[in-house]
């Protein structure tokens, strides 16, 4: 008997569809349960303990949420679970995926969240399909971690690690892990691997449940910096284009440069960081002129899992050198 704790959060896997209107339902979250004992043929093995926090659209989550969840499954007797599996939405599904994955660095257990990219009830929904992935997952003893099972439209179900999941794809509701690189494939209830989960070598590092406040930019022809407002900022996430880059030119006025502007944040002491962005022997010009220029690279690592980093460690930590040693090291799998 494989026991699991089952934590709702809503998001569309916990919403229905009503007027032309999709929301979040308090009842919806157990249709899931429903609709899975109807498909499942194994279920007489598994034991399910279900928790009902907050119900939210995940476009509405704020890192307070996050502590949220981290509580209600810290609070449960771990030693007694086999496995945990958390509903929650699209939107934002690689953020959180990448702050539980971080915060859970040594998590003895696997922790898969779960989503949907339509209500239950339509029948093109994935959600049960991805929910079956997460079960099967745990009901054969697979590696502890933090995972996000999900079949975008018309292709094999991936089971992808929490801190390289990348956001949603525009206009889809398609999902990749970072370079096109999932874990595992998952068809007719067996597990195959795509790319070999990498061994654990760093130490631990335990963490408070709590989130730093992170400005994060993202580039665009005529972002203009002197938009932004510094106050109660503990560190600035600045996005970067495919190959590594931003603007550094001060031909179109300095507000349009990012050089300036960090110089800005150096004088008002707040930390400038970058990503994402591959390590390599060649870099373009502007990258060499960013790294000479008050900012630090979080190298190899998604926007997501650059951000959940810089929250938790700029929350948990005060001396720049453990910040530093924080952010370089590969935590959670979150280096490729």
């Amino acid at each position: 008997m494989k026991n699991i704790l089952l934590v709702f959060t809503g998001g569309t896997i916990g919403s229905q569809l009503q007027n032309g209107t999709i929301d979040t339902h308090q009842n919806a979250g157990f249709k899931l349960i429903q609709l899975f004992q109807q498909h499942y043929p194994n279920q007489n093995q598994l034991s399910f303990k279900t928790i009902q926090t907050e119900q939210i659209l995940s476009e509405n989550l704020h890192p307070q949420f996050w502590q949220q969840v981290i509580a209600t499954i810290e609070a449960e007797v771990l030693d007694n679970v086999d496995g945990v599996i958390i509903t929650h939405g699209t939107d934002t599904l690689a953020f959180s995926a990448a702050a539980l994955g971080i915060y859970f660095n040594q998590i003895k257990i696997p922790i898969l969240l779960v989503s949907s990219n339509m209500p239950l009830e339509n029948p093109n929904a994935n959600g049960l399909k991805n929910f079956i992935c997460a079960v099967d997952y745990i009901r054969q003893k697979q590696a502890a971690g933090v995972f996000v099972p999900y079949q975008n439209p018309g292709h094999p179900m991936h089971l992808h690690i929490a801190t390289r999941i990348s956001s949603c794809l525009p206009l889809s509701s398609d999902f990749i892990s970072v370079q096109s690189k999932p874990y595992l494939l998952f068809e007719n209830g067996k597990f195959t691997h795509q790319h070999e989960l990498p061994t654990r070598m760093t130490p631990s590092y335990p963490l408070k449940k709590q989130f730093a406040n992170i400005l994060l930019i993202k580039p665009y022809p005529g972002l203009n910096y002197s938009h932004f407002n510094l106050d109660n900022i503990d560190a600035v996430l600045h996005d970067l284009y495919h190959s590594g880059t931003a603007c550094t030119s001060e031909q179109w006025g300095q507000q349009h440069s990012l050089l300036v502007f960090s110089e800005h944040c150096h004088h008002r002491n707040i930390p400038l960081f970058l990503a994402p962005s591959i390590k390599t022997d060649a870099l373009y010009s502007t990258t060499q002129q960013l790294l000479t220029h008050n900012t630090k690279m979080i190298w190899n690592t998604s926007l997501e899992s650059a951000y959940a980093k810089l929250a938790l460690a700029y929350a948990n930590f005060t001396d720049n050198q453990t910040i530093d040693d924080f952010l370089m090291r590969d935590i959670a799998w979150e280096q490729v």
